[in-house]
């Protein structure tokens, strides 16, 4: 980023390192970390058991069952079109499922990645061309060695070998931070090892975005001159769209899409509207879930509808603060949203149109709307009895539900209907 931002942000209160609700993987052997840098301590975690299982929803039974074991601390999931699926696992493995069987052998090829606190190989999706082209499109955070760092976007062509090629990144965000001596932030924010975001999805128009988190340094995302808590539109080769909102205006990076983000881990676009959603974490409760408008602020951290982790007050308040968006939906207290969608299969009609999201409070939020695009009824949480953490939410080709747990021995789940 300029480093000058930096010094352009009032700073109210000092530090509190807060323990997060996820966790660090351990990091393989070559892993990059920055000198000095800490980890959480794992939690304790409710063991998967074998399965399946047939379990209730309000709207019927459903059947889930364990397609893959064995992976470590699994972040994403992508489907390849001929049924292939690819899983990021957060220590630095890109994974291979094929016809339900784990491939022992992890891809080779990969760049140095900062393995650190909730950084990581992150997420993962196919070129929308990839049976023309074999591009896939990968997120990390990225050391350097004075200990800064920030989130890329990496792109290599894979041809199902055992390794990948071309591997370029195509697009660093100017979101460098980290390194001591850190300024003092308000709020009790957390270490800079965390809040990384980083989800992307390609819209029906081939451009790219991305989510940079603000790295628990919440100030800056209402700093123009940096990525930090900004959601981004870039090109499949990492150009920046000319029609992007702030070209042209100010101290604005000209990647910047919307501003005003903390951690945001859901990124998806609706398959019916083409809209952009997200889902990110508040502080203590203000979990939020966005539809995302060109140019729009989303007003962390001036706005939240949560607790700061010090009690600080909220500078603008919670909601209804002119200029700024107030989410679609919100949590007190906090759910720990991970990646979510909109349902469009044919296996559960009754879901058609509504939102699933993943959580890391061990359960999956459904939630309904009404034909304006307002949510109706009450949400429903399912899958509990699992007690398990779960990042990620797929649609698979089939119609069926692909769950990925946040967890150091993770798996991938396969949800359908129970017959």
């Amino acid at each position: 980023m300029k480093r000058s931002a930096l010094s352009t942000v009032l700073v109210l209160a000092a530090t509190v390192r807060i323990a997060s609700a996820q966790n660090a993987p351990p990091a393989p052997a070559g892993t990059v970390r920055p000198p000095g840098a800490g980890q959480f301590v794992p939690q304790a975690v409710a063991k998967l058991g074998d399965g399946p299982w047939d379990l209730d929803t309000r709207t019927g039974k459903i059947h889930v069952s364990v397609v893959a074991r064995d992976l470590v601390t699994p972040w994403a999931l992508a489907f390849l079109p001929d049924g292939t699926m690819l899983v990021t696992e957060r220590p630095g493995r890109l994974r291979v499922i094929r016809k339900g069987a784990l491939d022992p052998k992890p891809v080779e090829g990969l760049p140095p990645i900062l393995a650190e606190g909730l950084g990581g190989l992150l997420d993962i999706s196919p070129h929308p061309q990839f049976a023309r082209n074999h591009w896939i499109y990968m997120t990390y955070s990225k050391g350097e060695p004075k200990a800064n760092s920030t989130v890329a976007v990496m792109r290599a062509r894979w041809d199902g070998s055992g390794t990948l090629k071309d591997v370029k990144d195509i697009f660093v965000a100017d979101a460098w931070y980290g390194a001591a001596p850190q300024p003092v932030r308000c709020c009790g924010q957390g270490p800079s090892s965390g809040s990384y975001g980083s989800r992307l999805v390609f819209d029906r128009k081939g451009y790219l975005f991305f989510t940079s988190g603000d790295r628990n340094f919440g100030e800056m995302a209402q700093v123009p001159g940096t990525d930090i808590g900004k959601i981004l539109r870039i090109r499949d080769d990492g150009a920046i769209p000319k029609d992007n909102p702030f070209i042209g205006k100010g101290d604005y990076l000209p990647e910047i899409w919307s501003v005003g983000h903390r951690n945001p881990l859901g990124l998806t676009i609706h398959p019916v509207t083409g809209a952009l959603w997200e889902s990110e974490f508040g502080p203590r409760g203000g979990d939020e879930v966005n539809l995302i408008e060109k140019g729009k602020n989303y007003g962390w951290i001036l706005m939240t509808q949560g607790n700061h982790y010090n009690n600080a007050p909220v500078k603008l308040g919670q909601k209804d603060v002119a200029g700024y968006q107030d989410p679609v939906l919100a949590w007190v207290p906090s759910i720990n949203p991970g990646n979510l969608l909109f349902y469009s299969g044919d296996k559960f009609p009754q879901w058609k149109g509504q939102l699933l999201m993943a959580t890391m409070s061990r359960s999956v939020i459904r939630q309904a709307f009404d034909a304006n695009g307002k949510p109706e009824g009450e949400q429903e949480r399912f899958l509990t009895e699992l007690k398990q953490r779960f990042r990620d939410i797929r649609q698979g080709p089939d119609g069926n539900i692909y769950l990925l747990t946040e967890e150091a021995a993770g798996a991938l789940l396969k949800v359908e209907p129970a017959k």
